[in-house]
């Protein structure tokens, strides 16, 4: 899969996961609700799920979300994709 960038040329997805591991931060225009289903940058296991319920916003930057595989896990923005 391949993302446009905003000089209309289009990088990889994992181009985009890597310079986010590397410290960038995105600019998330996107507002999330409860009840909103997240996918996640990075899965606990090769096998655990890839998404995330939002249950409640903790901070600024962080969420109560609820994950099929783990349980309730606090979510950073960072942690999934906006």
């Amino acid at each position: 899969m391949f993302i446009p960038t905003p000089d209309s040329t289009y990088l990889p997805i994992s181009a985009l996961k890597d310079a986010i591991a590397s410290g960038w931060q995105p600019v998330c225009q996107i507002t999330y609700n409860r009840d909103a289903w997240v996918k996640l940058l990075q899965t606990s296991s090769v096998y655990g799920f890839d998404e995330a319920k939002l249950l409640c916003q903790e901070s600024a930057t962080t969420w109560v979300a609820w994950v099929p595989d783990q349980g309730e896990v606090v979510l950073d923005r960072s942690d999934f994709y906006c």
